[in-house]
């Protein structure tokens, strides 16, 4: 029997394959609005009433969830929590925000280059994207006729994962990350309200409703986490927890177990199967930077074939490759040097009593 605990002690696993899957699923369903236009159905939308983006997120999140918990665990300090996170999220976005609005916007823009630079909501747009909670997803004169006209769409959940991290941090300061049973319980509650919420329907601000609905899936993540030394992964399990979101589809509980089984499913093809497929781990972990570049690679593409509406499909052909130069070249050049800087003689020190 294959024990999470067991098999998630090292770095020979499949979670950067997975999570760049999930991310090249965020560009196939951004493929249908960007180039068709907001009103166009998503893959897997009608089936399951989330798109493939959404399930794809709640995937990042569910993995998110389990490494952050483990992160804080790991960590010298909170101080050194705190920097791995900025030092891991901050640089490749900075550096793709200039990039859309310095050398993209300038040259799609239907503005001239000295309205366009004039514009506050130029420089306004890397300032909002950069603070997250209130992100801006236009810029003057760019993409303004295509049939999605805003430059940047997925970074809105980076704000919610901000918040996740601050709710580890939390529970880590009050030493609740080493009290399995405490913060489960925690959990558990937070799970309930999530589900009672979203059965009542968007009667609260949208803001906590995200907050809720995102964070479902990192807490589940952060509860196997917990519990790691005594789930076992099988296909068995993946099969049971599948039967379990069929059987409750038109139930309040269809959203729980349906995340239910996305974690299960994750984590066992994350660590269960190996061989030939683990040599992705060699190239690295590209998922960050096409999350980030491929919605404006998507507008550009359809800026490129005339601006006009286009077929999905054309569309991903086209912005792929205008997503993955920049995503690996940050990840080589920006990402990882960015995140070895936790070993920096300054940021490495013990924190003063």
């Amino acid at each position: 029997m294959v024990i999470l605990g067991d098999v998630a002690r090292n770095r020979d696993n499949n979670l950067n394959l997975i999570r760049m899957i999930a991310a090249l699923a965020v560009l196939v369903s951004h493929a249908y609005p960007i180039a068709l236009g907001p009103d166009a159905v998503q893959p897997l939308q009608r089936l399951t009433g989330n798109t493939l983006g959404g399930l794809a997120v709640a995937v990042f999140f569910v993995i998110s969830g389990f490494l952050i918990a483990e992160s804080y665990d790991r960590a010298r300090s909170w101080q050194d929590f705190i920097a791995a996170r900025v030092l891991r999220l901050w640089p490749a976005l900075f550096a793709s925000l200039a990039m859309v609005a310095f050398v993209v916007g300038p040259i799609v823009t239907t503005l001239s280059i000295q309205a366009y630079f004039a514009d506050p909501v130029t420089w306004l747009f890397m300032v909002k994207n950069l603070l997250l909670a209130v992100p801006q997803y236009w810029l003057p004169g760019v993409f303004a006729d295509q049939p999605y006209p805003n430059v940047e769409g997925s970074i809105w959940t980076l704000f919610y994962e901000v918040i996740c991290y601050f709710g580890v941090f939390i529970a880590g300061l009050l030493g609740l990350i080493r009290r399995r049973l405490q913060l489960s319980v925690l959990i558990l509650a937070f799970a309930a309200v999530a589900v009672a919420v979203d059965a009542m329907g968007p009667i609260l601000h949208l803001k906590i409703i995200k907050t809720l609905e995102l964070g479902l899936p990192f807490a589940l993540g952060t509860l196997m986490w917990l519990w790691k030394d005594r789930l076992p992964l099988s296909i068995v399990g993946v099969a049971g927890l599948l039967a379990l979101a069929v059987a409750v589809a038109t139930t309040p509980l269809f959203n729980l177990a349906l995340v239910l089984f996305l974690a299960y499913t994750t984590f066992w093809a994350a660590y269960v199967p190996g061989g030939g497929i683990r040599a992705y781990n060699r190239l690295g972990d590209y998922s960050y930077g096409v999350y980030i570049y491929a919605f404006p690679a998507q507008g550009l593409a359809v800026w490129l074939t005339g601006g006009d509406a286009m077929s999905p499909h054309l569309n991903m052909l086209i912005s792929l490759p205008l997503t993955l130069i920049p995503s690996v070249l940050s990840w080589h050049y920006l990402e990882k040097p960015a995140l070895a800087l936790r070993r920096h003689p300054v940021l490495a020190r013990p924190p003063v009593p």
